[in-house]
């Protein structure tokens, strides 16, 4: 039986993020202390290279936690109020690893999912940098791959890049193994051609189960789900850029992850905005 979760939407940005490198392995990560990816689909790319690959699971015995799927997707709350249900899943969950909501100061953690690249990262990045702001860019293997360029900037520029799988599966809906894949393949990408080491790991489609937590915790990841999300995901479908700006600026709240999809041109434009208008908030 699934377990839905219907959250109370928020919103925000901002979030200073260190990096941890595969050079360096003193270093930590921190996203602000440190977040369904909503698209609606859960696609295997036809562009990804599917390599022969022998994973093994280590870490945690995951077969003493529960499968029972959660499907994370926030609602919405209002007056900027900390919303209920990140709260409590961080209660319930944060001992293995997942974090999806910060502590209660003013401060915003920005993030983006990306699948692909639509043409915008470059102005998000130019945005981000203008305004001096540092995010974490959760990543498939496909955009790693495909885009090379953006991944050396977000490293030179200061950013944080979380793992957002290696095939875009549902985690807790396929085999022990092949959920492991999707984290380690890209891992080791990461590391062999970039030598960056990724420690944050963002599930696809916000769906999960206490194994697959379990799972991440045991490869040395941790997993950031997300306080506020809109419908962005839609490239087709851009939200109007004002309504979107009051959509986010209206639902800020205390420690909040906020999720943006960086395929949404919408995004792109009024990333500036949303910056200035949270720093007015205080």
């Amino acid at each position: 039986m699934k377990k839905i979760i219907t959250a109370m939407l928020c919103v925000a940005l901002l979030a200073g993020c260190t990096a941890k490198n595969a050079e360096d392995p003193q270093s930590t990560v921190s996203s602000t202390q440190s977040t369904q990816s909503t698209q609606a689909t859960n696609t295997t790319q036809t562009t990804t290279n599917v390599a022969q690959t022998t994973v093994e699971i280590t870490g945690v015995d995951t077969a003493n936690y529960s499968g029972e799927k959660v499907v994370w997707g926030p609602g919405r709350a209002e007056d900027h109020q900390r919303p209920a249900d990140p709260v409590s899943l961080q209660k319930e969950y944060g001992d293995l690893g997942a974090t999806f909501i910060m502590e209660d100061e003013s401060y915003i953690c920005l993030t983006f999912d990306e699948g692909y690249e639509n043409g915008y990262t470059p102005a998000i990045l130019d945005t981000l940098k203008e305004k001096n702001v540092k995010a974490i860019f959760f990543v498939t293997y496909d955009f790693a791959r495909d885009n090379p360029d953006l991944i050396e900037r977000m490293i030179d520029e200061g950013h944080v890049i979380g793992n957002h799988s290696y095939r875009h599966y549902t985690m807790d809906e396929v085999s022990q193994e092949e959920a492991t894949e999707e984290i380690v393949f890209l891992d080791n990408y990461m590391k062999d051609t970039f030598k960056y080491r990724m420690t944050l790991f963002r599930f696809p489609k916000g769906e999960f189960s206490e194994k697959t937590l379990a799972l991440a915790d045991s490869l040395g990841y941790s997993s950031v789900f997300w306080s506020f999300a809109y419908e962005d995901w839609d490239s087709q479908n851009p939200t109007d850029p004002e309504e979107a700006l009051k959509t986010i600026t209206d639902h800020t709240h205390n420690g909040e992850i906020m999720l943006l999809h960086a395929v949404s041109q919408t995004n792109a434009e009024i990333l500036g905005d949303v910056i200035d208008e949270a720093r007015n908030q205080g």
